[in-house]
């Protein structure tokens, strides 16, 4: 799975706690009464036409009680600096302004590793600047782990790898987001969907896993409890599956050999294409074909 969709991810599970970290500065009145709604891209393809511009998470951010305007958050993970243009963002929050008809749009990127390019876009003449563009950003290879190491908020907590520490404490970093995961989450799916996220941006050795495992017991238990009830809850959905998946197959295969004799039995010898296609068939479309069977003039009104 790539970055992006790593981080769209996590966006779209825990949007508010997103918000509050990447975009500290307008996200404050965010809080957990006003209505967080993900913009699907089918929705922006539809009203930009050969316009769209794809991008990773817009977030439209909405009040009930109408204290404020809506807001529009565009939030953007750029995992190499160099790839990241300014323009293009620009385009893509003018387009949405236009589209959604606000201007309130805030722009929010998030730098996964290397340095912050181009911060601002001015454009204008000798004498006056007529547009200027900036947009929030967070790097997060920048931010220090000391600081945000016990933080409440989950989407700090599971970015703790991908801050700034020192390599000999990749263990300790690595325990601490295990830790908010533990305290912070309370579903069996997004805890085990998430302690991958944590792996794959920690990305400890087998020596450093055997090391988290003696120094951090608590934490590899909970994780290891948790993992394993998960897998076992997988393994029960798979076996109701396989039945259920078995039974189908059964009367499929009862339907098609009653058709397959009703067939004979009016047309004699059942034609190779029409018993490859009945073979294949589901056993809803085979109930249909078997009623057909008792108007039909030859094999072929069958399939019509």
């Amino acid at each position: 799975m790539s970055h992006d969709q790593n981080f769209k991810n996590l966006i779209l599970d825990y949007p508010h706690e997103a918000l509050a970290f990447f975009a500290a500065e307008e996200s404050a009145g965010v809080d957990a009464s006003a209505r967080i709604i993900p913009i699907r891209e089918e929705q922006l393809k539809e009203r930009s036409g050969e316009r769209f511009r794809e991008l990773d998470v817009p977030l439209l951010v909405e009040w009930s009680d109408g204290r404020r305007e809506a807001i529009l958050f565009v939030l953007e993970e750029e995992t190499d600096p160099a790839r990241f243009s300014i323009h293009r963002l620009a385009h893509y929050c003018l387009d949405l302004a236009e589209l959604f008809e606000t201007d309130r749009v805030v722009p929010v990127v998030i730098f996964l590793r290397g340095d912050i390019p181009q911060r601002e876009l001015i454009l204008g003449g000798d004498r006056h600047d007529y547009l200027t563009f900036r947009y929030l950003h967070c790097a997060l290879t920048s931010l220090p782990f000391d600081q945000y190491r016990d933080s409440d908020n989950l989407v700090v907590r599971l970015n703790l790898p991908n801050m700034r520490y020192a390599p000999g404490r990749r263990i300790e970093v690595y325990a601490q987001a295990v830790r908010g995961l533990a305290d912070l989450e309370a579903d069996p799916e997004k805890r085990l969907k998430y302690l991958d996220y944590i792996d794959i941006y920690t990305n400890l050795s087998d020596t450093e896993r055997e090391r988290y495992e003696r120094e951090y017991p608590t934490e590899a238990e909970i994780m290891m409890t948790f993992t394993e009830r998960v897998r076992q809850q997988s393994e029960q959905i798979g076996e109701l599956r396989g039945e259920l998946r078995g039974e189908l197959r059964g009367e499929q295969k009862g339907e098609a050999r009653l058709l397959l004799r009703q067939v004979g039995l009016k047309y004699g010898e059942v034609p190779d294409d029409a018993r490859h296609r009945i073979e294949a068939a589901d056993a809803e479309t085979l109930l249909i074909w078997s009623d057909r069977i008792l108007t039909a003039e030859c094999i072929d009104d069958i399939f019509r």
